[in-house]
Parts: C-alpha cells; sequence; structure tokens
C-alpha cells in the first residue's frame, strides 16, 4: 500500500489513488456497485484507490466512461505509471512518450512487444524472490509503456531484433507461440520494421547490451544504453550522433523488414505446441 508520506503525498500516483475515490464516494457508488458496473473485482479496486496496485489502461478507460470524466484518469495514469522508474530510466520514460521516432537495437524481446504472460515469465525469472503482488505491478508497468502504440499516431519504431532473442523461449511451448506470433502481427504494422540480426553477423560495439535512440517532435535526440542491471541516458548530440552511427551498421547488417518477417513467421509455425 503506498502510505501517506512527505514522499508520496504529492506523486502522480497518490494523486491518482485519492481521485479515484474521490470520484466513487461523490458518485454515491459502493465499491460492489462499481465492480458489477465494471466487471473488475471488488477488491482489485480497493487496492487502485489505496495505491496499493498499479492499474492498466483499460480499467482507466472503463473507470473514466463510468465516471464520464473524458480521459481524466487515463492522463492521470500515465502520469502515475512513471512512478514504477527509477532514476534515468524514468528520465528515458518521459523521452520514450514524447518520441516521433523510435529505433532500437535488442538482445531480448523488447517490453513494447511482449505479450503479458512472457512478460511475466521475464519478470519472474530474476534471482530474487519476487512476491505474486510485486510481480503485477511489475507487469502493468510495463505494459504500460505499450499504450504509445495505441495512439492515433504512434511513433515511428524500428526494431533490431538479435537472433538470439528467437533462439531463447519461454518455458511453456504456448506462451512462447503467443510472443511469435505478436512479433510476427508488429512486424506487420505501418508505423513498424523489425529487423532480424542474424547470428552470423560479425561482431559490433553494441554486444552485450540494448541501445534505444529517440527523437522528438522539436528534432531533439536521445540515446539510452541498458546492460543486465544498469542503464545510461545519453543526451549530448556528439554522443547521440556516435550511437545512431553504431546503429546504421547493425541495419545494414540485418536482414531487411520483408526477409525478417518472413524469418519470424516460420518461427511462429515451428512453434505450434
Amino acid at each position: 500500500m503506498v502510505e501517506k508520506n512527505s514522499e508520496t503525498e504529492d506523486s502522480a500516483r497518490w494523486v491518482l489513488a485519492c481521485e479515484l475515490r474521490r470520484l466513487r464516494e461523490a458518485s454515491g457508488r459502493s465499491l460492489a456497485q462499481l465492480a458489477e458496473e465494471t466487471n473488475y473485482d471488488r477488491t482489485y479496486l480497493h487496492r487502485l484507490e489505496t495505491g496499493e496496485r498499479l492499474s492498466k489502461l483499460p480499467v482507466m478507460e472503463a473507470l473514466d466512461l463510468a465516471y464520464g470524466t473524458g480521459e481524466l484518469l487515463v492522463r492521470l495514469w500515465r502520469l502515475a505509471r512513471l512512478d514504477a522508474f527509477k532514476d534515468r530510466y524514468r528520465a528515458f520514460m518521459q523521452y520514450e512518450a514524447k518520441a516521433t521516432i523510435l529505433h532500437t537495437y535488442v538482445t531480448v524481446v523488447p517490453g513494447l512487444l511482449q505479450t503479458e504472460d512472457f512478460a511475466r515469465v521475464v519478470l519472474s525469472s530474476g534471482p530474487r524472490p519476487i512476491s505474486p503482488e510485486e510481480l503485477e505491478e511489475a507487469v502493468a508497468a510495463r505494459m504500460g509503456r505499450q499504450e504509445l502504440l495505441q495512439r492515433d499516431r504512434p511513433p515511428n519504431i524500428r526494431v533490431i531484433l538479435d537472433e538470439s532473442a528467437l533462439r531463447r523461449p519461454a518455458p511453456d511451448p504456448r506462451v512462447w507461440h503467443a510472443q511469435l506470433a505478436r512479433l510476427s502481427e508488429a512486424a506487420e504494422a505501418a508505423h513498424m520494421a523489425i529487423q532480424v540480426l542474424p547470428l552470423t553477423a560479425p561482431v559490433h560495439n553494441l554486444m552485450g547490451g540494448s541501445l534505444w535512440l529517440l527523437w522528438m517532435a522539436d528534432g531533439g535526440a536521445v540515446a539510452y544504453l541498458e546492460g543486465n542491471n544498469s542503464g545510461n541516458l545519453i543526451e549530448e548530440p556528439g554522443d547521440v550522433e556516435h550511437y545512431r552511427l553504431s546503429y546504421d551498421q547493425l541495419r545494414d547488417a540485418a536482414l531487411s523488414p520483408r526477409e525478417s518477417a518472413a524469418f519470424i513467421r516460420q518461427l511462429v509455425e515451428d512453434s505450434r505446441p
């Protein structure tokens, strides 16, 4: 539960929790009535009102509809979900939310394209035990990032996906098949290009990590380098240009978008449970 203190009382997450409770009480609804109206569990709704749980976008859309608040709760949710991230990664998330062009090289299936079940597997695979509540919180935060893909004008996205990411399946064949199908679907989207970097590609200076390049509407750009347990936000134009050139070299070594889409489709067929 998010306790009210000097650090949380002004956070977007605390504001959202308070607003959810205020709106329900002002409407004269009980939690049981709201649960019946929205088809969400009463206990779950209570946890949203106490800040104990971070919701997902469809929940906020349903509550905005129930209360007739336009997109108020959705807008608050977009701010509140950033509270799940810290330090430089939070700054990166703020840039990502405003980006009009997003290019990335990744050695794992990127969070933007993960299914909920696959995200749950990845987030629970670390060395430290994670409670069910912590896991669901992390999954909700990761799924929340995908909201930008559903906008009327989503960013233009190019993903260079290392083939190794496609050769490391989830333990459950059904989860892995669904994840590959999600990638195949994304590869056909008008605003997205996916290129597979084959295992036969030569060594390069981005090995061992992931790179994100983001461009804003005003032409500004940032880079974000991510390792297993660290991240580095790069805002100096000269350094960003350096990583853009490294990215271009990888793009030249990768399969074309058409070849990559065919490659992933074959993996989908081969992975049928």
